[in-house]
């Protein structure tokens, strides 16, 4: 995923950057979304298998729904290895999601 969007501070987004950085907040704003994305995010080597971050109180078809939307959103990427599905977020979403919420002053 290439970077979304410019530091909130730098100049108005276009009609583009907001439906991105729109899907990406709102595929986080659900609290079990933000679970498993942080889940994948943490995990060591940054990748996850579903096996290893399905236990966020819902049942295993509410995960998958709840992965699918966070796949939809460009915030992971999955790769499936036998019977098992492993996700991953790319370095670059972090790297964007960090730069658009830098605060960069207004040069004088």
């Amino acid at each position: 995923m290439a970077p979304c969007c410019p530091p909130l501070t730098e100049r108005p987004f276009t009609a583009d950057e907001a439906e991105t950085a729109a899907r990406m907040f709102k595929a986080l704003g659900d609290p079990v979304r933000l679970r498993l994305f942080s889940a994948v995010a943490s995990h060591e080597g940054g990748e996850a298998c579903v096996c290893d971050i399905s236990d966020v109180g819902v049942s295993q078809p509410t995960v998958s729904h709840h992965l699918k939307k966070l796949k939809e959103a460009g915030l992971l990427t999955s790769e499936r290895r036998g019977t098992w599905v492993y996700y991953r977020v790319e370095p670059s979403v972090l790297a964007a999601m960090g730069k658009l919420l830098t605060f960069a002053p207004a040069t004088v």
